[in-house]
C-alpha cells in the first residue's frame, strides 16, 4: 500500500490529450502516486525565445477548448482535476510543481523542434527546482533521430523514407489507459472559468456552429471514428479516397493532430483489420501510407525548422509571387468562379477541414493559377483547419508549389475543370457546398460559363451575379504560370 504523504507526480499533457497510450501519464499511475494532470496554453515562447513555436489559429483553439473538455471528463471519472494554466511552459509547470508539493515531473516528448526546445526550456527549470524529470516517446512511430541516411540527414523522398519505417517493423504496442488513478490535490479555478477566461472559442461573431455540427473532439470520439472507418470506409479506400462526394476518408486528422489518439493506435487497429479481413489488405495500406506521410512531414520539419518560412528548394527564393489582396480575397472566401476551387474553400471555413483531394486543387489555384505565394495560403490554412499541423501543413503547401521535399513536378497545374468532373461527376461535392449552382446539369456544375443563357436562367445562375465568372482563364494562367517556374529555374 502507497503511504498518504508520498508526494504526486505532475504529469504535463502537450498534444497528448488522452489516457490511452500515454507513457508518462501509464508510468506515473503504475508508481501508485497522487498525480496531478496539467495542461499549459503557452501563447508566450513563440515571442520570447522560440520563434518556431506557433499560437494557434482559430479553428485549432476552437478544437483545443473541446478537447481539453473531454480530457477533463475522462480524467474526472477517476476523481482527477485537469489543471489549466497559461503562460510560457517552462516557468508555469515549475511554478505548479513548487505549488503542489511534487517529487517530479512527467511528460511526452514532441518531435517537432519548437516543442523540443520548450521542453528542454521546461526540463532546466525543472532542475532549478531541485525536482526531478522524466520524458517518454511515442509521439511518432520512428522517432526522427533514429532514421538518418548515411551522412547521418532525414531522408526527403517518401517512398524510401515509407520503406524503411515499414522495413523496421511494427512498433511499439501502444499502452492501455490506467485502470486506477490516484488524485493529488486540487488546484486553481474550475475547468469551464478557466477556458472561459482564455477565449478560445469565437463570439463576436461566433463562427464555429458548423464545426460544431461537424465534429465531436476527444478520446473517445477518436477511437469510434476509428473503429467505425475500419469497419466500414476502408474497404475501397484506396480508390474512393479521391472522391470529395464520397465518405470515404477516416477523417482522424485532427484527432492525431491533438494526440486524442496515437499514430501506434492507429498502426495497430488497422494491422487487426487487415489480418481479419484480408480482402481490405491493400486499402489498409494505403491508409497506412497517409500516416506514413505525416511521419514523413514531421520528419521534414525536425530536419527544417524554419519550414513553414523557407523554401526547401533554394531555387525558389527567386520566384516572381504576385501580390493580389483581391485574388487572394476571392480564394479565401470560395469566389474565384471554379466550382471544384469554390466548394473546397466554402467546405474548410464550414467545417475546418477539406477533403484531401480538393485541398491539392485549390492550393494549386492559388499557387499556379495566381501565382500567389505558397506562404499566404499556407497561413489561411493554418488559421481555418482543425488539423493545422506544424509538419504537415507547410510540407504540403511546399510540395503542391514545387519548392519541398519529394515535391510535385513545377509543370503539374490542375485544370479545376477537369479535376471536378473526375471526381465529382455527378457535381454532388459542388451542389452541396455551392448550392446556388446545385440546378445545374452536372455536364456544366463545374464549368457553369460553358452553359447556354437559357441552362443558365433554367438553373437560376446568373454569372456575375449570383455565381462569379471566373477570375482567371485557365489556359491563360497556366501559360503564366509555367513561364514563371521556367524563369526561375532557368
Amino acid at each position: 500500500m502507497i503511504s498518504p504523504s508520498v508526494k504526486p507526480v505532475l504529469v504535463w499533457f502537450r498534444d497528448d490529450l488522452r489516457l490511452s497510450d500515454h507513457p508518462a501519464l501509464a508510468a506515473a499511475a503504475a508508481r501508485g502516486a497522487p498525480l496531478i494532470c496539467l495542461y499549459v496554453l503557452d501563447e508566450e515562447s513563440a515571442t520570447l525565445r522560440v520563434p518556431q513555436a506557433r499560437p494557434l489559429g482559430g479553428a485549432a483553439r476552437w478544437w483545443l477548448a473541446q478537447s481539453l473538455r473531454a480530457l477533463a471528463q475522462s480524467l474526472a471519472a477517476h476523481g482527477l482535476q485537469l489543471v489549466l494554466r497559461k503562460g510560457a511552459a517552462a516557468k508555469v509547470v515549475a511554478e505548479v510543481a513548487r505549488e503542489a508539493d511534487v517529487s517530479d515531473v512527467a511528460w511526452n516528448e514532441i518531435d517537432i523542434p519548437a516543442h523540443a526546445q520548450v521542453a528542454g526550456d521546461v526540463a532546466r527549470e525543472i532542475e532549478r527546482a531541485g525536482l526531478a524529470w522524466t520524458s517518454f516517446r511515442g509521439d511518432v512511430l520512428v522517432g526522427p533521430a533514429n532514421l538518418r541516411n548515411k551522412e547521418g540527414c532525414g531522408l526527403k523522398v517518401f517512398t524510401p523514407f515509407w520503406n524503411r519505417v515499414r522495413g523496421l517493423g511494427d512498433p511499439p504496442k501502444p499502452l492501455p489507459a490506467p485502470r486506477e488513478l490516484r488524485p493529488g490535490p486540487a488546484l486553481g479555478d474550475d475547468l469551464e472559468t478557466t477556458l472561459a477566461r482564455w477565449g478560445l472559442l469565437p463570439t463576436r461573431p461566433d463562427w464555429a456552429g458548423g464545426l460544431r455540427a461537424t465534429w465531436t473532439p476527444g478520446e473517445a470520439a477518436a477511437q469510434r471514428r476509428l473503429g467505425d472507418f475500419l469497419d466500414g470506409a476502408i474497404a475501397g479506400y484506396s480508390n474512393g479516397r479521391d472522391r470529395p462526394d464520397h465518405d470515404a476518408t477516416s477523417r482522424l486528422s485532427p484527432h492525431l493532430r491533438f494526440g486524442e489518439i496515437s499514430p501506434r493506435q492507429v498502426w495497430y487497429a488497422a494491422r487487426f483489420a487487415a489480418a481479419e479481413r484480408p480482402a481490405i489488405a491493400p486499402d489498409i495500406d494505403k491508409f497506412l501510407s497517409e500516416l506514413g506521410w505525416r511521419e514523413f512531414c514531421r520528419h521534414l520539419l525536425y530536419d527544417y525548422p524554419d519550414l513553414t518560412e523557407r523554401n526547401l528548394q533554394p531555387s525558389f527564393d527567386a520566384f516572381p509571387w504576385r501580390h493580389d489582396e483581391r485574388g487572394l480575397a476571392a480564394w479565401q472566401r470560395g469566389r474565384t468562379g471554379y466550382p471544384i476551387v469554390d466548394a473546397g474553400m466554402r467546405e474548410l471555413w464550414h467545417t475546418g477541414v477539406m477533403h484531401n483531394r480538393v485541398r491539392m486543387v485549390a492550393a494549386s489555384f492559388l499557387i499556379k493559377h495566381l501565382l500567389i505565394d505558397w506562404r499566404e495560403g499556407e497561413c489561411w490554412f493554418w488559421d481555418t483547419l482543425v488539423d493545422a499541423d506544424p509538419g504537415s501543413n507547410p510540407a504540403n503547401w511546399q510540395w503542391v508549389a514545387g519548392s519541398g521535399a519529394d515535391a510535385a513536378p513545377y509543370f503539374r497545374i490542375f485544370n479545376p475543370v477537369l479535376q471536378g468532373e473526375k471526381f465529382d461527376p455527378d457535381g454532388a461535392y459542388v451542389a452541396k457546398w455551392v448550392p446556388e449552382l446545385a440546378k445545374l446539369p452536372p455536364k456544366f456544375i463545374h464549368q457553369p460559363w460553358a452553359a447556354m443563357p437559357i441552362e443558365l436562367a433554367s438553373a437560376g445562375v446568373m454569372l456575375g451575379q449570383t455565381y462569379p465568372e471566373p477570375i482567371v482563364d485557365h489556359a491563360a494562367a497556366r501559360a503564366r504560370a509555367l513561364a514563371a517556374y521556367a524563369k526561375t529555374r532557368g
